[in-house]
């Protein structure tokens, strides 16, 4: 059995943090009922690529973070959706949403008044720069909040421009610590049967993900600087250009410094002062990087990789992600995945006597309206005439 096998979900939450916090919900076995705005989660328009027909609203986006979901497209203001809503609350044990503050409050199903339906949910409302603060009321976008959370500011050629990150990983580091929040919550009500609200905004989960670079700058006040696809605090811990294409180098101890000397046939270099700590080497790197590189030109990436797996020594060839989706990797690990002819990428997640769910193919619009309503004893054409329901 799945673990949150019986769990229900009711995700009012759209485009990427939210909804890759249900998604991963469903795949741990949650059922995860999906309320979109009448047009539908604005990611179904981002494209190209769609699959069929783009009026299908099935784009690759949309389906990157929706598998496994049941769909139903309501308007939340609409006075007649209100009692279907009510009685959705009263049958979830989590509802996740990632409305502008104030909003919630405004439809009637912020947490208190959710409370008042169901003690027992967990309720999780994800924003741009939280629910209270001066920045409150300002709408948040993975984009803005690279910017200013100093992640662009640490990102791309040293001496080049800053630079956002390739995907959107502010919604996804914040879809994630909202999974964790649940999953903590969910055990804290089986000891005392009570819910709780989780509050979470993209720009708190940025700032502590700076990791180590923030610790720095807190050490020493000092701002942090762009590397490009070397390191702050590892020397050698970057990408090197062989003869034929550039691989990464990912030498992260003294002792892995030991092994790489002796393979470039540097002994040398193992008592030399200027590098035989990664403190040295990280002090001298300007005087290291350029020697290293020349070496590393006199050979292809296949020479190296090899080598370098001989000696143990972490490394590996820097792929187009059409590389790394149809790679011998993924395909041994079983991430490419299937379903009704929409192609994924699997769950990470890998449990012993909690298998993942099967997946299954991200809804269409409104796909499941008919079931949810009748399931909650409520007539779908009837809601459908009134134009609460899609």
């Amino acid at each position: 059995m799945s673990a949150l096998a019986g769990i229900k979900v009711l995700e009012l939450s759209r485009v990427l943090a939210g909804p890759w916090c249900g998604m991963t919900l469903a795949d741990l076995g949650a059922e995860v009922i999906k309320l979109e705005p009448l047009e539908g989660d604005d990611t179904r328009g981002y494209g190209p690529p769609f699959l069929g027909d783009p009026q299908d609203g099935l784009s690759a986006y949309f389906s990157s973070c929706n598998r496994g979901k049941r769909s139903i497209a309501v308007d939340l203001r609409h006075p007649e959706a209100k009692p279907l809503i009510e009685a959705l609350i009263r049958d979830a044990d989590v509802l996740i949403e990632n409305f502008r503050t104030g909003v919630a409050e405004s439809l009637g199903i912020d947490h208190a008044r959710s409370r008042a339906l169901n003690p027992r949910l967990i309720h999780c409302a994800i924003s741009g720069y939280g629910r209270s603060g001066p920045d409150a009321q300002r709408p948040g976008y993975d984009f803005a909040v690279q910017a200013e959370s100093g992640l662009m500011a640490i990102t791309g050629p040293a001496d080049g421009p800053a630079s956002k990150v390739g995907v959107a990983t502010v919604d996804i580091a914040t879809g994630l610590n909202a999974t964790i929040a649940i999953l903590a919550a969910l055990q804290q009500r089986t000891r005392t049967g009570e819910g709780q609200y989780i509050e979470l905004s993209l720009f708190d989960v940025q700032l502590q993900a700076l990791a180590n670079v923030a610790a720095s700058v807190l050490f020493t006040g000092e701002n942090a600087r762009r590397y490009g696809n070397a390191h702050p605090s590892i020397v050698p811990y970057q990408t090197f250009d062989a003869s034929d294409g550039a691989f990464a180098l990912a030498c992260a101890s003294d002792r892995l410094w030991q092994r790489l000397c002796g393979l470039i046939d540097r002994p040398q270099w193992i008592e030399e002062p200027r590098c035989a700590t990664n403190a040295a080497r990280v002090e001298h790197r300007d005087w290291l990087i350029p020697q290293l590189a020349e070496c590393f030109k006199t050979a292809s990436i296949a020479t190296w990789l090899t080598r370098f797996e001989a000696a143990g020594i972490p490394a590996a060839p820097v792929n187009s992600v059409h590389d790394a989706v149809n790679g011998a990797l993924a395909t041994a690990r079983g991430l490419r995945i299937e379903a009704d002819g929409v192609p994924m990428i699997a769950s990470p997640l890998r449990m012993s006597a909690s298998p993942m769910n099967s997946p299954v193919r991200p809804p269409r619009l409104s796909e499941h309206a008919d079931t949810i309503c009748a399931a909650h004893g409520f007539d779908a054409d009837g809601l459908r005439s009134t134009g609460a329901i899609r």
